[in-house]
């Protein structure tokens, strides 16, 4: 299906910019160090069905395999009582700026306050080793990913409108 998405891009170009804010984190982080393509995919379809991922649908498991194990991605994940609520990933690229590629929360912990904190944690996590961390999102995203990624700190630097083929049926996570 055609379909015209607005997609927004954020930066934060100084670490001073995030926000100190006191945030509940009533999950617990953890970096995936053992790289595991079928555990990513279950998360990227679990977190993105309902938002429209599409991007990597036709993955391979050569290619989430190669993904994966990439020295440049950081994989975190975190949990509720041993569930994984949530995760994110960091690109880290050669222009010293790290992107959070992927972040989002699984459909049982959305609406919780739960997606605040963890961005709060990505945006620190990303922060260690950055002189710019960025993303971006699109219409497709949730309501609130927008405002939650301003009231971290992070400021739109680009908006742009792109035609796309979107699938039938999102990639689904069984």
């Amino acid at each position: 299906m055609r379909t015209l998405i607005t997609v927004t891009y954020l930066q934060m170009t100084d670490r001073d910019a995030l926000t100190d804010e006191t945030l509940e984190k009533p999950y617990m982080l953890t970096r995936a160090k053992r790289a595991s393509a079928p555990f990513s995919r279950f998360l990227y379809a679990s977190v993105g069905a309902q938002w429209t991922w599409y991007m990597r649908r036709q993955w391979t498991e050569k290619q989430w395999v190669r993904h994966v194990q990439r020295a440049q991605l950081e994989t975190w994940v975190a949990y509720v009582d041993g569930t994984p609520c949530g995760y994110f990933e960091l690109e880290h690229h050669r222009d010293r700026s790290v992107e959070i590629a992927l972040f989002g929360l699984l459909p049982d912990f959305i609406g919780n306050g739960l997606g605040k904190g963890l961005l709060q944690d990505a945006l620190t996590r990303a922060w260690k080793s950055a002189e710019r961390v960025w993303l971006h999102t699109c219409s497709l995203d949730h309501p609130q990913a927008l405002p939650n990624y301003l009231a971290r700190g992070m400021r739109v630097y680009r908006k742009e409108q792109v035609w796309d083929d979107l699938p039938d049926e999102p990639l689904q996570s069984w």
